[in-house]
């Protein structure tokens, strides 16, 4: 079982940065990838940024590709993503997730979720 657990949404004013963490707690050494993920109301969820964990390798969006930056802390068994030059199309609920499968990057199967942080930003 894996539990996370998300932080550090909030509201903020284009141009902006927030940095979301997620901490990952229970048997989490098959969990090959994770994610972020968004949605806004009135449009469907879509993957933000995601990292094999074993390696490190991320892929992006191309909405905030350059500007978000996703990264783990092993020793923290905690993910984070960096969102710089906010706009205000960014703000949605962000949902971190997780998956013992790949690839990552497609952001499909993720089955782990966490609760949810909501990112506002305003013009």
């Amino acid at each position: 079982q894996v539990q996370l657990v998300e932080s550090g949404g909030g509201s903020v004013q284009a141009g902006g940065s927030l940095r979301l963490s997620c901490a990952a707690f229970g048997y989490i050494a098959s969990m090959n990838c994770m994610a972020w993920f968004r949605q806004a109301p009135g449009k469907e969820r879509e993957g933000v940024a995601s990292i094999y964990t074993g390696v490190g390798t991320t892929n992006y969006a191309d909405s905030v590709k350059g500007r978000f930056t996703i990264s783990q802390d092993n020793a923290k068994n905690t993910m984070y993503l960096q969102m710089n030059s906010l706009k205000p199309e960014d703000t949605a609920m962000y949902y971190c997730a997780a998956k013992g499968g790949w690839p990552c990057r497609d952001f499909v199967r993720y089955n782990f979720w966490g609760q949810g942080t909501q990112v506002t930003v305003s013009s």
